[in-house]
């Protein structure tokens, strides 16, 4: 066994631990609640298997890429989203309901979904992306439907179990993901220069941009909602892509070089949004408190009852502009 056959091994293990350990905490509930809102997951859908898939033929249309790097970005775009994405939307302040029954949907239809899109993709390039749309279903079922379904499963016998499993299972993956990593940058750091060189970085940088973008636009009205799909959209799972990228492609350095400068602008990007995110959600929970503490004292003072925390703003004079005759009209105690 060659070092690149023990990087990809050890990418395998982190992904059967991370989805069984994703599994583990997910109930048919939680699939049932994006199933019952057909809106919200025909946008989540649409924005995930449509505007990015056609954002990566577009790109790779335009730049004129060396094969690996088109392969890498259409694998980017039709892998199923990891499970580490509710860690990153309770930092963003998103929806972690949204995106457990999201997780867990995706990676059940993903694998009608992803073959047909490379049906479609090889038709779009000229040339078929696998030697048959079976052998992306095989990828799909053994990496992310089965170990997803064998954690459910645990959890539904085993339900006590399951929570105290969870979290070591999860860390064992993460940690073995990074190990996996890490050896790729080790391995592939020439052919990240070169993918640096000859702009496929700006593409990369753009197929992330777009699917935050897209996802946050089609969102839905709830705030939270829109930062889960914005996070879910512009995010793919690194070992998925990896095992698609590989059967296309003999090129193995270009294909760890693609997904690895994916995986740091993701991080680099999703930066700022977060942030912007985390401002957006502190304030509209802020404003929530104010108003709910606002509708407490109104309804106290008209029922007769003591409102200790609430001050009833002084008298604006007709010759006094100042802004303190607009004070605020609850505080608390």
């Amino acid at each position: 066994m060659d070092l690149n056959q023990l990087i990809s091994l050890t990418f395998q293990l982190s992904i059967f631990a991370t989805v069984f350990g994703f599994g583990l905490k997910v109930t048919t509930e939680d699939v049932l609640y994006v199933i019952r809102q057909p809106a919200l997951l025909a946008r989540s859908l649409f924005a995930m298997f449509v505007v990015m898939p056609a954002v990566a033929a577009a790109l790779a249309y335009l730049f004129g890429f060396k094969h690996a790097v088109e392969i890498a970005l259409v694998a980017l775009a039709i892998s199923p989203l990891p499970p580490l994405i509710p860690k990153r939307l309770v930092k963003a302040g998103g929806e972690a309901p949204y995106a457990l029954a999201l997780l867990a949907t995706v990676a059940l239809l993903s694998v009608v979904i992803v073959p047909v899109l490379v049906a479609l993709l090889g038709r779009f390039f000229g040339r078929p992306f696998t030697p048959s749309e079976w052998h992306v279903v095989g990828i799909v079922a053994i990496f992310a439907l089965l170990p997803l379904a064998a954690g459910m499963a645990f959890r539904r016998l085993w339900p006590a179990l399951a929570d105290r499993i969870e979290g070591p299972v999860l860390l064992v993956g993460g940690v073995v993901l990074r190990i996996a990593a890490l050896a790729l940058l080790v391995t592939s750091w020439r052919a990240i220069w070169t993918l640096i060189g000859d702009g496929a970085v700006i593409a990369i940088a753009v197929f992330v941009v777009v699917g935050l973008v897209a996802g946050h636009l089609l969102g839905g009205p709830d705030a939270d909602g829109r930062t889960t799909l914005a996070i879910a959209t512009a995010s793919r799972h690194p070992a998925i892509a990896l095992s698609i990228a590989a059967a296309n492609s003999s090129e193995e350095g270009l294909l760890g070089a693609a997904i690895l400068l994916y995986l740091l602008l993701n991080a680099i990007i999703g930066v700022p949004y977060t942030l912007w995110r985390q401002k957006q959600h502190a304030d509209a929970a802020a404003a929530a408190a104010i108003l709910e503490a606002q509708r407490k004292a109104v309804d106290d003072v008209r029922a007769g009852r003591p409102a200790p925390y609430y001050a009833v703003p002084p008298a604006a004079s007709a010759s006094d502009p100042s802004p303190q005759a607009g004070g605020d009209v609850a505080k608390p105690s």
